[in-house]
């Protein structure tokens, strides 16, 4: 439910905001309702509700009911202590110089009104011209335009291998990297949902991406993880997927103790609570069949974890990664490949190291 129109905010053209001029401020302030926030906002908002969920729907309840007199009536008195509440302690210790960007729905009287009070008591406070309407149209259209001006070297290899870790290392080792599964909150496969963290909403996963895209050097290599249309529940934004596709390979690989030893780190909290591991395996029973996966559920109670991880990967992972990586990573087949020597951390930084340097003498000869 959009809320009703509150309080009349007189609008100076000096006050208002191109999406254009996004950023460069102190600070960026969602004044729209905490649910609002939660969804999606503009990277690096707080969030300062002038209206919090319940009185978004009480307000809207009155406009559609009663009348927009009404909806302004009610509006206008919370509107007026939510601020009065902020100014007495968000605000209470900003300096004369304090800048932020304000923005709501669509621009609207929500960050009207805090802009209002904000620019009476004299600070130079900006309001975001469309509001998040605005900033999302703008989102999706940079999502569609961005990923062709950038080019990706796609880390492609078998569940297990480390390409997450690995990831992590180049960009230590200071490569450009987009990791989408961590923007995602997930690991991509059936069991790999973070165990402290759910996913976003796809809006802000869509914001993370943004955010990561429109920081990068387009003269330089951006590594990223040849991921599948969807990770987790959100679905990988479609032009940046196509230019990922598009892209030069590399692959990744390690033998499967070393595979083992990897999985088994990063789902350790698998190995404390194999029942939660059966749980996510139920889902592989249509393919896979309810015997095998009865056996896995005994290996995994009785801490034979070295024994299922690689039954895992030689009878399901990797049979489905072979199949999906030719369908829709075709550079993969004649990618050169690297190898991973041992799980230890030491061995993953030099050879991401090595990868860093060398591709970033590739691009530069061939740029």
């Amino acid at each position: 439910m959009k809320c009703a129109e509150t309080v009349p905010a007189p609008r100076r053209r000096d006050d208002l905001v191109g999406i254009e001029r996004l950023f460069g401020y102190d600070e960026i302030i969602d004044a729209r309702s905490p649910g609002e926030y939660s969804e999606d906002r503009v990277p690096g908002a707080i969030s300062l509700p002038v209206l919090d969920d319940g009185e978004r729907a009480h307000v809207g309840t009155l406009h559609k009911q009663e009348s927009a007199f009404e909806a302004k009536k009610v509006g206008a008195a919370l509107v007026s202590r939510n601020i009065a509440r902020h100014l007495e302690s968000h605000f209470a210790d900003k300096p004369r110089h304090y800048r932020p960007l304000v923005y709501c729905w669509r621009g609207g009287s929500r960050s009207g009104a805090l802009v209002t009070v904000l620019r009476a008591i004299g600070w130079d406070a900006g309001q975001l011209e469309g509001g998040y309407k605005a900033y999302r149209r703008h989102v999706i259209a940079e999502l569609e335009t961005l990923p062709s001006t950038l080019s990706f070297r796609v880390l492609c290899g078998p569940t297990g291998v480390g390409k997450s870790r690995f990831l992590r290392a180049l960009a230590d080792a200071g490569a450009q990297v987009l990791d989408l599964e961590r923007l995602a909150a997930h690991m991509g496969s059936v069991l790999g949902a973070y165990p402290d963290e759910i996913q976003p909403p796809q809006k802000l996963f869509e914001s993370r991406v943004w955010q990561a895209l429109r920081g990068f050097d387009p003269s330089r290599p951006i590594f990223v993880e040849s991921e599948s249309r969807k990770i987790g529940r959100l679905q990988t934004p479609e032009n940046l997927l196509a230019r990922m596709r598009a892209s030069p390979c590399l692959n990744l690989d390690a033998s499967i103790p070393v595979r083992v030893a990897l999985l088994k780190q990063d789902y350790a909290h698998f190995l404390n609570d194999p029942d939660a591991l059966g749980r996510q395996l139920d889902c592989l029973t249509p393919l896979l069949g309810r015997e095998r996966i009865q056996n896995w559920k005994s290996a995994a109670r009785a801490g034979q974890w070295d024994d299922l991880v690689a039954d895992l990967l030689v009878s399901h992972y990797d049979p489905a990664y072979a199949r999906s990586l030719g369908r829709n990573f075709p550079g993969a087949t004649e990618a050169a490949e690297i190898l991973l020597p041992s799980a230890e951390d030491a061995d993953i930084e030099a050879l991401a190291r090595r990868v860093a340097t060398s591709q970033s003498a590739d691009f530069n000869r061939h740029s």
